[in-house]
């Protein structure tokens, strides 16, 4: 019989943020109008040329971490994202660390 478990949990959040106040000088809007619609402060965002393959892979490292593994001890992994690279292939097999 197969069994699995979640034995580490990742995250990565990007360095650099995006204020309401930083909308404000970009286009017509408020933070009252922006906070009193989303809830939203800040947004997290990537500067570089990179997408959510690169984000994925900085949490699994946090992952592997946090379970006290290594990549070769796991068989799968689970990515799941609305914010794709490109439309095809999956973001899953994107990412490449070189």
């Amino acid at each position: 019989m197969y069994s699995a478990k979640i034995i580490g949990l990742g995250k990565y959040l990007p360095k650099d943020k995006l204020t309401n106040s930083d909308l404000e000088k970009m286009v017509d809007t408020s933070d009252e109008w922006i906070t009193t619609r989303t809830g939203i402060k800040e947004r997290r965002i990537l500067k570089e040329k990179k997408g959510a393959s690169f984000l994925a892979y900085e949490a699994s490292l946090s992952a592997l971490k946090m379970a006290g593994l290594n990549p070769k001890d796991i068989e799968l992994i689970i990515v799941a994202t609305i914010t794709p690279d490109m439309p095809f292939p999956s973001t899953v097999v994107f990412y490449k660390n070189t």
